[in-house]
């Protein structure tokens, strides 16, 4: 805890804030989202395909609009995005709690959906240049603030959800009011020196994302790590309750908290351990071979063995996270790089575009997979297929790095407005 404080004060002041402000972002969300689906099933009653719809407009709204919201912060500068999303999100999750219509929610589900949007380029954008020759550091360290709010965030909303789920959506609305008035107050204006003017053309700005080729090849590179990470949430809650039956939720529930617990407290150990020894394309390629290693002991298991398969997936999540931990600072920093510090947000929006895709595409993949090697006694070849999924995601970006296109030269980036 010292280190993390000591590192965080070495920043300067709007850096801290945008740390702090994705901790309580995390938090409230956290404190809301996995509890929502019984609400609108167990409180209001909906329909299963009612649930699905609510949430599958908050994920589209989300994922489908990065790009629009890299393109807003690049336009029109990055604080305004920012104050935007969480002004949406104050409104979004105060309507969750209160209403019981359909198309209310869908309204409500879509506005946190965008706020995501909103400030996710913006913020990471607004980070990039302010913390300048020590992005890593920076990106280390807002991750460590990034997890701590997802960690603590069900844990809240538990506690909260004991009273009523109205209480749980009226404080996350409160905390997001509060960021909003927040940043209008102490977070400065700044826009990227290369962003787009206002009278520049969209579609321009696009095609200049669009044709930045090692950009592209580098998004479409890191696909499939995001596919791993987001087998905490698919793959690994299947193999928790295939193995424990009843016992599988909270077992689930557990490897979360280990998830969110590793990266918290080995975030900042393991990326300046990784920048002593490596070069940042080293980093990348082994945080990437140790996310699919990490399936490995889980394809040696027998599915039969209960204790083992858990000792298994605890093993598997945290060489996950440890993987993963490696891996994001410096893949946020290398955005940057390939951006030549032009549109920058633009860049991150196009970026998680990418990856949620690809995420939707590898997770139809995933359950397919899975239910093939469970009709056929063969658990292990979904987690071979994982694995390999990594080493190829590690080997293609090794291959760029060979070739040097995780190296554009950079230009200075921030002026205020």
């Amino acid at each position: 805890m010292k280190h993390l404080w000591k590192q965080t004060r070495s920043f300067p002041p709007t850096v801290r804030l945008l740390m702090a402000n994705q901790f309580a972002i995390n938090l409230a969300f956290y404190m809301l989202m996995p509890y929502l689906a019984a609400h609108l099933s167990g409180g209001l009653g909906l329909a299963a395909w009612a649930v699905g719809l609510v949430l599958g407009v908050r994920n589209f709204s989300q994922q489908g609009m990065f790009l629009i919201g890299g393109t807003i912060a690049d336009r029109f500068g990055y604080k305004a995005p920012i104050m935007v999303g969480c002004l949406l999100r104050t409104v979004g999750f105060g309507l969750l709690g209160w209403v019981d219509n359909l198309p209310t929610l869908i309204a409500a589900s879509a506005a946190t959906g965008f706020a995501g949007a909103l400030f996710n380029p913006a913020v990471r954008a607004y980070l990039a240049a302010e913390s300048g020759e020590r992005r890593v550091d920076a990106f280390a360290t807002f991750n460590v603030y990034y997890q701590a709010g997802m960690l603590l965030g069900p844990l809240v909303g538990l506690a909260l959800l004991a009273a009523d789920f109205r209480l749980v959506c009226t404080v996350a609305a409160t905390v997001f009011a509060v960021l909003t008035v927040l940043q209008g107050r102490a977070l400065p204006a700044r826009r990227g020196e290369s962003a787009a003017a206002e009278s520049d053309n969209v579609l321009a700005q696009w095609r200049t994302v669009v044709a930045n080729r090692p950009f592209l090849l580098f998004a479409t590179a890191m696909t499939g790590s995001y596919v791993l990470t987001f087998q905490v949430y698919l793959a690994l809650p299947l193999a928790a309750d295939n193995a424990l039956g009843s016992k599988g939720t909270w077992a689930t529930s557990g490897l979360f908290v280990v998830s969110a617990a590793v990266a918290v407290a080995g975030q900042l150990g393991l990326t300046g351990w990784a920048k002593r020894r490596w070069t940042p394309a080293q980093a990348l390629v082994r945080g990437l071979a140790a996310m699919g290693l990490a399936f490995v002991p889980l394809a040696l298991t027998p599915p039969g063995a209960p204790a083992a398969v858990l000792t298994t997936l605890v093993t598997a999540v945290a060489l996950l996270a440890a993987g993963s931990a490696v891996v994001y600072p410096f893949e946020m920093d290398t955005v940057v790089t390939l951006s030549g510090n032009r549109l920058v947000a633009t860049h991150y929006g196009l970026y998680n575009t990418v990856s949620g895709l690809g995420i939707t595409l590898g997770n139809l993949a995933t359950g397919a997979l899975w239910d093939f090697a469970t009709r056929h006694d063969a658990l292990w070849l979904a987690w071979c297929t994982l694995t390999v999924t990594g080493l190829l995601c590690a080997a293609s970006v090794a291959t760029l790095a060979r070739s040097g296109r995780l190296a554009l030269p950079e230009q200075p980036q921030l002026v205020p407005v």
